[in-house]
C-alpha cells in the first residue's frame, strides 16, 4: 500500500456504494470509527454499519484534496456530498485516517461532522 491509488479504490467502492469491494480492503479485525460514533469492530460488523449507513441516503461522493501515503497508512482530506432520499444535498470537509498491516486495513477513522445529515 506504498502508493495512493488503493485510496482511490477504496473512496471509488465507498461512493459506489459496494459493500463486497469496500469490505476487500479491510482486515478481518479492523476497527472502523465514524464520526463521534462508537467504534465497529470486524469486517462483518463494519459491512453491516455501513450497509445500514448507504440505506439511509440516497448517494454519497466524495473529492479527495490530498493525500499521503506515510509508513504504516495513509491521511487524506476533501470534500464529501451526501444526497439525501429527498435529493437534498449537504457537503462537508472530512479527513480520514488509515492505519494498515499486510496490505489490509485494520483501523479506519473518519473526521466529519455529519450533524446535520439527517436534520428536519
Amino acid at each position: 500500500m506504498s502508493d495512493r491509488n488503493w485510496v482511490v479504490e477504496l473512496f471509488a467502492s465507498v461512493d459506489e456504494k459496494n459493500i463486497e469491494k469496500f469490505s476487500s480492503f479491510l482486515s478481518e479485525d479492523c476497527s472502523f470509527r465514524f464520526g463521534n460514533l462508537p467504534a465497529v469492530h470486524g469486517v462483518d460488523g463494519i459491512s453491516e454499519f455501513v450497509g445500514g449507513f448507504f440505506d439511509s441516503i440516497e448517494s454519497l461522493k466524495h473529492d479527495i484534496s490530498d493525500i499521503w501515503i506515510v509508513p504504516g497508512g495513509a491521511v487524506c482530506h476533501g470534500l464529501v456530498s451526501y444526497i439525501r432520499h429527498d435529493k437534498s444535498v449537504l457537503s462537508i470537509p472530512f479527513s480520514n485516517i488509515f492505519k494498515c498491516n499486510n496490505d489490509k486495513v485494520y483501523e479506519y477513522l473518519i473526521f466529519a461532522d455529519t450533524s446535520q445529515l439527517y436534520a428536519q
